[in-house]
């Protein structure tokens, strides 16, 4: 009885190896589905499956996702990846971020349900062997023994597999907001926006967006250098979020930053894009190192309504023509329509 307990506890150890090397021998992805169907092989070898699949890869012949369908396994059809290089890192992100959250879920839960089981178990176990009528029974003892120091060392390995799940899963959260956010200026960048008015339907409408544009700014850069005018970017990024809160303040890109105004009809817009520019026209910006007056540093803005329903590169396109006419029209200033 003891070596058939054994027997079973080496299969069990290895059974997980077993499927990872059957996964790799067929260049299949680590993937849930692919993990099921392995699993199914690997663990009844004696199996009217597993003897099809035996057949089916001699000579080193892979297993096809065909093959693994026709046996009973459904493979769902990935989304097509689309064509933009960071639009698809920002998927897989989002993917692996969705399973890992899963992941640790499952983890959790299942350390929530065997937690004390060990301890339980070692308690009846102390019982058992000081029950007279049991006395004797050594065979069973060891073999109790052998199971709580099995049942302890899988609740150490499930806690760390919880704690690294956490982790990965912390460190994903971290990396996709750092992709949604300006290195530079730490506000949130692009893509940021753009999720943002693709989801704006679910907070209270109106809405309104802003285009603005540091005037002259390549003046600052050519007189001053690159690194004076990131101060003055990071400058006018501060004084953006700071005027314009609670509302999306995002670096567009350059010197051009945007403004999703929720709640605020066009009026509103426009007088709470007026201010901002008030503030800044008011400020006087000197360099860090001699405190060389940089001259009144100011930007012009484009505020325009967002239709129900408009797309975004519509309504951008709208405020960024009202931009330019404020520059045509002598810079620090707002138009809006």
């Amino acid at each position: 009885m003891r070596n058939a307990k054994a027997k079973q506890w080496r299969l069990d150890d290895d059974l997980f190896e077993r499927v990872g090397a059957f996964l790799a021998a067929n260049a299949l992805p680590p993937e849930p589905p692919y993990y099921a169907f392995a699993y199914r092989v690997v663990s009844t070898p004696d199996s009217d499956l597993a003897k099809t699949v035996a057949r089916l890869t001699e000579n080193r012949v892979r297993l096809s996702r065909h093959d693994i369908e026709a046996l009973g396994s459904s493979i769902p059809v990935a989304a097509p990846a689309p064509a933009h290089v960071d639009h698809r890192a920002e998927q897989l992100v989002a993917e692996t971020q969705a399973q890992v959250d899963g992941f640790a879920s499952m983890m959790r839960a299942m350390q929530d349900e065997t937690r004390g089981f060990g301890r339980d178990l070692a308690e009846s176990a102390a019982a058992f062997s000081a029950s007279p009528q049991l006395a004797g029974l050594d065979e069973v003892t060891q073999i109790t023994s052998a199971m709580i120091a099995r049942i302890r060392d899988a609740e150490a390995r499930l806690a760390h597999a919880t704690q690294e799940a956490d982790s990965l899963r912390t460190k994903l959260a971290e990396a996709h907001d750092t992709a949604r956010r300006d290195p530079l200026t730490g506000l949130p960048n692009r893509r940021a926006f753009d999720e943002a008015f693709a989801s704006r339907g679910d907070t209270a409408g109106p809405h309104c967006l802003a285009v603005c544009d540091v005037d002259r700014f390549k003046r600052i850069n050519d007189e001053f250098g690159h690194g004076v005018g990131d101060r003055v970017l990071n400058a006018i990024a501060r004084l953006l979020l700071e005027e314009c809160a609670p509302h999306l303040v995002v670096r567009h890109g350059g010197e051009e930053f945007a403004v999703l105004i929720s709640g605020v009809d066009l009026a509103g817009a426009t007088a709470l894009l007026d201010n901002a520019r008030a503030v800044t026209a008011a400020k006087r910006f000197r360099t860090r190192d001699n405190q060389a007056a940089l001259g009144q540093v100011t930007f012009s803005a484009g505020v325009t309504a967002i239709k129900p329903g408009e797309p975004q590169d519509q309504a951008f396109a709208r405020a960024d023509r009202l931009l330019y006419a404020a520059k045509a029209d002598g810079r620090d200033r707002i138009h809006a329509a």
